[in-house]
């Protein structure tokens, strides 16, 4: 399935249908009598949430959605039928804007959470109680622009290489693409991580680079993932095996956060030092804690070790979020 988190659809609500004008007359009538009904209403257009779906990619296919229009008067006062709303399904945490104005219609965060975003044209007035005739509306017209932030409870973020995807093949149910080259989770990837009776779900997000919060390497699109999270485990390679030094892997992920939105910068943190299993770790280990003061929490995600101190520090802040939510 190819993940796209981007689309920007045209939608056109159904026109409303011609009210009818017509008279009725029979033997024993000396004046007709009007009995032309009202036409049907067009189709509104609503955006739903739905937890099916996790991509917007039909709406980069499909980039134009017309409703139907409502349905035709008759005689006998009979009414036109109206038009059946148009519902368009979406991930779970779409945001809907006015593609123009970008004016925020909705934030759909939650499953079945829906909204109008184009309303059916009003049917036209037929003549019945001796009324005018008026002609149908049309129906709404707008550009909507989707985007789509991830749900999850928590987020991985680091440099590329860091070993995000191995760490969450190897906490949760998911299996990511695993190379040694820059850029091999090019879309955020979903886990599930179970912990006796607690569950949690992990978002691996494309690696950072520097000018990520300006889009380099589409680094903002990556970011924007990463706000609905609840906690973001800052995943360090401890080794430098990037030839990279960690103590700057860890300066330049702050400051990429911060520069894209304080809140990120902000939230609960977990700092994790991985491939404790290489040569150097140690030594660079002991560099970062005594320039850092903070716990951080040395893992090898390769060798599986050290995943259930860091697994049961993730449950435990979030069953603090959870609690001071209630």
């Amino acid at each position: 399935m190819i993940f796209v988190d981007e689309a920007t659809i045209t939608v056109k609500a159904g026109d409303g249908a011609k009210g009818c004008e017509s008279f009725y007359r029979d033997l024993y009538m000396r004046y007709r009598r009007p009995d032309g009904g009202d036409g049907g209403r067009g189709s509104d257009i609503i955006f739903m949430a739905a937890r099916g779906v996790q991509t917007l990619l039909d709406f980069k296919i499909k980039q134009k959605c017309t409703a139907s229009r409502g349905g035709n008067a008759s005689s006998s006062n009979k009414k036109g039928k109206d038009g059946a709303p148009c519902i368009l399904k979406v991930p779970v945490g779409t945001i809907i804007r006015d593609a123009e104005t970008g004016f925020l219609i909705k934030d759909l965060s939650a499953d079945t959470q829906s909204v109008i975003v184009a309303r059916g044209g009003a049917g036209g007035r037929g003549n019945n109680k001796g009324r005018t005739v008026t002609p149908p509306q049309l129906g709404e017209q707008r550009r909507i622009k989707l985007e789509l932030k991830l749900i999850a409870d928590v987020g991985l973020v680091g440099f590329p290489n860091a070993g995000k995807s191995t760490l969450i093949s190897n906490i949760s149910r998911v299996k990511s693409k695993i190379a040694n080259y820059p850029f091999t989770t090019r879309q955020p990837i979903l886990g599930i991580v179970y912990v006796d009776d607690f569950s949690f779900v992990v978002a691996d997000l494309p690696g950072i680079i520097e000018g990520a919060h300006q889009g380099r390497g589409l680094g903002d699109r990556f970011l924007r993932h990463a706000e609905r999270t609840k906690v973001l485990v800052h995943l360090i390679d401890m080794a430098g095996s990037e030839g990279r030094d960690p103590l700057d892997d860890y300066k330049k992920i702050n400051y990429e956060l911060k520069a894209y939105a304080e809140e990120l910068f902000y939230k609960h943190k977990i700092v994790v030092a991985n491939k404790m299993d290489l040569d150097g770790a140690q030594e660079n280990l002991k560099r970062f804690k005594k320039k850092h003061r903070i716990k951080i929490i040395p893992i090898s995600a390769i060798e599986k070790e050290g995943l259930t101190e860091l697994v049961e520090k993730i449950k435990d802040l979030l069953c603090k979020e959870h609690s001071l939510e209630k």
